[in-house]
Parts: structure tokens; C-alpha cells; sequence
């Protein structure tokens, strides 16, 4: 059955195009093609039946035999042993992955999907980028994370406020292809901040206000950008409680927000359902934000053993982008990255990492977030053999970007595992990644919604 590329007139879907999304069929041996879904689509309307080898559902420990996964409009309706059609009679098109592990899309809790990393070097383009033109960037992105299995995304900032909100509505919408996105809609930080883009050399009269949409002094003004935020449609909130790594100026073990103004914005995102993700590399600022009530801790790099048990004992979730370092150290400085950022990697990375170790021993909550955009999008699952190597099983680290990371995201009835009512996100691999967990960076198969992308 021939597909053919249905593309409407806007620049959005004309961008797509010419990136080749329109990729084919697959043909099921039994019941036709299953069609690769192109924009514009009809989100999350799949019906599909997909026979797996091996199956990982991102809630069992185990890894299970030969399974048969039944999606119906976009929603998993049943997970059965085997790979015949099951006791429920069905007649859709099969996707015949008995040569494959099958696993739930993976969930990246930290990522910027409308940046990317050639931008560090020199973060004035921000300033002379509008929103329109940040949007190809942003389509491009989110179509590479969503083809290396990242199903859904929590996109925890942006320069360019409103951005991710953009580009999630767009998917939304089925007219752009890329993963379910929670969005910040823009950073909460003090002025000069890690979050506010004050650049040496450049006066701040240059910065435009689109990039300083969240900057604020004192628990009142955030409260007010906080209200902001909700009222312009951010899915949490994020807030810049120490200095950052990739900021001019900022101390990473350095608080910036004081626990009041971190507890006014918690109040006003609680009183709407929202959650609150809280930058914090500095030991002192990852407990003040813990007790103002944070629901994630953003980095965790300097964290010490009380705001471990603390992590634990309030259960907020620790965000640890233990990969990015590395490409930091190489390909940044390559790309010629400001000395002052290089160094502050340095000074973070290995005692991150050490953290890391510590805060999973103890058994505090720890999710999967990349910081992707520091380094490419789609290259997301370069973290999970770092993880391993610091402590977590396999399975734990899987867990920790199905599962695990959906309980802290919100969407536990959503994504997250392969259940009946869940959203019907499948990948394949053509390995087994309890024996080899960097096999995840080699995703082959992409259904979300009960419709192929990859």
C-alpha cells in the first residue's frame, strides 16, 4: 500500500517535509502495512497489535518471554503472554517485532527542547532570535528525541519564553511530531541568575523581554511570575535556586533564590496542580528547596548526606544529568565553550557523579533526566551505561525513565509502562538491555499512541 506525505501549507509542516518524515510502511505478514505516521496526524489514534520476543513493561523486575501487546485508539487494552493474537478477538494491522525487546517509550524528566548545544558558545543568539525563529529548531529537536525513544519529555526551560509551549501544542495537535512535553514556558530566577541571560559585554538594555520573562526579586514579584506562568499555560515550574554551571557569573554550590521566594512560587503551582522543578548544584540550596517544597531537585551535583535523606524522606525526586560532563570536557571544548563554563564542569561533574552513587545507595528517589540540549537531542540515552556504572542495575536504570520517572512527572495513569490504559508507547531494540544497556542508544522501532514514527 503506497503512503504518501499529506503536508499542509504552514512552515511548519513545510520543515518537516523536507526533513524526510514521511518514511514508508512495514509490512505485517498477516494483516498489511503498519503506515509511519507523517504530519499532520491524528494524535494518539492508533489501533495496532505488536508481538514482542521479549518484554520489559517498565513495572515488573523481570524480563518477560515472548508477549503481545493490543493498542486500540491510542491506549494499551491488554498485555498477554505469547505472541498469537490473545483470547480477545482483533482485527487491526500487527507489527511483528519477535526478533526485538520491546520496552515502554522512555521518559526524559530534564531536557531544553527548544535549544541546542552549538548555541553555548556564544548565548547571545538569543537575543536576536524570536520565536518564530526558534521554532525550526525546536521541530527538529523534538523529532529526534521522539526517533531515539524518548515518548515524553519534561522540557525545563527556555531562553525564548513560550517556546516549549509552542512546540508541545503543535504536537498536540498533530502538526509535529516529537514527544509529549510538559513546559516550563520560561525560567523563575533572580536578576543575573542562572536563568537570566546577562552575557559579559553585552549591556542588559540588549536582552530582549522575551528572555527575561521569569526574572524576579523577592517572594511577592515571584509569586506574581509564578501566577504568570499558570495563567499563560506552563504544565509545572521551574525555579533557579543556586548558580549554574552554564551561566556567566553564578556560583553552582551558591544559593540565589532565598527558601521564601522558592516557597512563594510552590504555593502558587500547588494551588493549581502544578509541580515545582528546582535548579539546585549546591548542597545548601538542595535542602532549602526540599523544605520549601519543591517536587524535584534539578542536578543535585554538590548534594550532601543530609539533603540525601532528606530527598528521601519528603520524597522528592533527584534529576541527575550525569552524561552530560563528558561531552561538556570534549566537544564543548572544542567548540570553543567560555572558559568560565568549562571550569564550573569540571568542579560538578565527578562529585555528581559521586552523589549519584550515594543518593541511590540510600534510596532516595532518582529519575531520568539528560540536560539534553547540552548536548544533541536524540542522543538522550548516552546516560543510561553512566548510571550502571555508578550503582543502579539495569533494570533500576530503566525504571528510573519509564516508571519511576512517571510517578514524579504526574502521568503514572499515562506513560510509563506497558498496562492497560496507559498510552500505547512502544520501542524495540534489537538486543537485550539487561546485558547491555548502551543498546538503548540503537532504538529501532517508535510507536507512541499506537502509531509508528521509526
Amino acid at each position: 500500500m503506497p503512503h504518501r506525505c499529506r503536508v499542509a501549507g504552514s512552515a511548519t509542516l513545510l520543515f518537516f517535509a523536507l526533513l524526510g518524515v514521511c518514511a514508508g510502511t512495514h509490512a505485517s505478514p498477516e494483516a498489511g502495512p503498519v503506515t509511519v505516521a507523517a504530519a499532520p496526524y491524528a494524535p494518539d489514534s492508533g489501533t495496532l497489535v505488536v508481538r514482542c520476543g521479549q518484554l520489559i513493561d517498565g513495572l515488573t523486575p523481570e524480563v518477560q518471554g515472548p508477549a503481545t501487546v493490543r493498542i486500540e485508539h491510542g491506549r494499551v487494552v491488554a498485555v498477554e503472554k505469547g505472541t498469537r493474537h490473545g483470547t480477545v478477538p482483533f482485527a487491526g494491522p500487527v507489527l511483528d517485532l519477535r526478533d526485538r525487546t520491546c520496552l515502554p517509550g522512555l521518559i526524559d524528566m530534564h531536557t531544553h527542547l527548544t535549544d541546542r548545544p552549538g548555541d553555548t558558545a556564544d548565548l547571545s543568539v538569543y537575543y536576536r532570535r524570536s520565536r518564530e525563529d526558534q521554532a525550526p529548531i525546536a521541530l527538529e529537536n523534538a523529532r529526534a528525541t521522539l526517533l531515539a525513544g524518548f515518548t515524553t519529555a519534561r522540557d525545563v526551560g527556555t531562553y525564548i519564553a513560550w517556546a516549549d509551549r509552542d512546540l508541545r501544542d503543535a504536537i498536540n495537535a498533530g502538526r509535529a511530531i516529537g514527544p509529549r512535553i510538559q513546559a516550563a514556558g520560561f525560567y523563575l530566577t533572580i536578576p543575573g541568575g542562572g536563568g537570566d541571560l546577562v552575557i559579559p559585554g553585552h549591556p542588559e538594555a540588549e536582552i530582549p523581554a522575551q528572555v527575561r520573562m521569569g526574572v524576579a526579586r523577592g517572594p511577592e514579584a515571584f509569586r506574581q511570575k509564578a501566577e504568570l506562568a499558570v495563567a499563560g499555560g506552563a504544565d509545572f515550574l521551574k525555579v533557579i535556586a543556586s548558580g549554574a554551571v552554564l551561566a556567566f557569573g553564578g556560583v553552582p554550590g551558591e544559593p540565589e533564590m532565598t527558601p521564601e521566594e522558592i516557597a512563594a512560587v510552590v504555593k502558587v503551582a500547588h494551588a493549581h496542580g502544578r509541580k515545582v522543578a528546582a535548579h539546585a548544584h549546591g548542597a545548601r540550596s538542595i535542602k532549602e528547596a526540599i523544605l520549601a517544597g519543591a517536587d524535584t531537585i534539578e542536578h543535585a551535583s554538590l548534594i550532601d548526606d543530609e539533603g540525601i535523606a532528606l530527598a528521601r524522606e519528603h520524597d522528592v525526586a533527584l534529576s541527575m544529568d550525569v552524561y552530560n560532563g563528558d561531552y561538556i570536557d570534549t566537544e564543548g571544548r572544542r567548540q570553543a565553550w567560555p572558559e568560565e563554563f568549562l571550569r564550573k564542569n569540571l568542579e560538578t561533574t565527578e562529585a555528581q557523579r559521586q552523589g549519584f552513587t550515594r543518593a541511590h545507595a540510600a534510596g532516595a528517589p532518582i529519575v531520568y533526566g539528560t540536560d539534553a540540549a547540552v548536548y544533541p537531542h536524540g542522543f538522550n540515552a548516552r546516560q543510561f551505561p553512566i548510571m550502571v556504572s555508578r550503582g543502579m542495575t539495569p533494570m533500576q536504570a530503566i525504571q528510573s525513565a519509564t516508571s519511576v520517572a512517571a510517578k514524579y512527572l504526574g502521568w503514572a495513569d499515562r506513560v510509563g509502562a506497558l498496562a492497560p490504559g496507559r498510552y500505547g508507547d512502544v520501542i524495540a531494540v534489537r538486543c537485550r538491555p539487561l546485558e547491555d544497556i548502551a543498546c538503548l542508544q540503537q532504538v529501532d522501532v517508535v510507536v507512541k499512541g499506537g502509531l509508528r514514527f521509526k
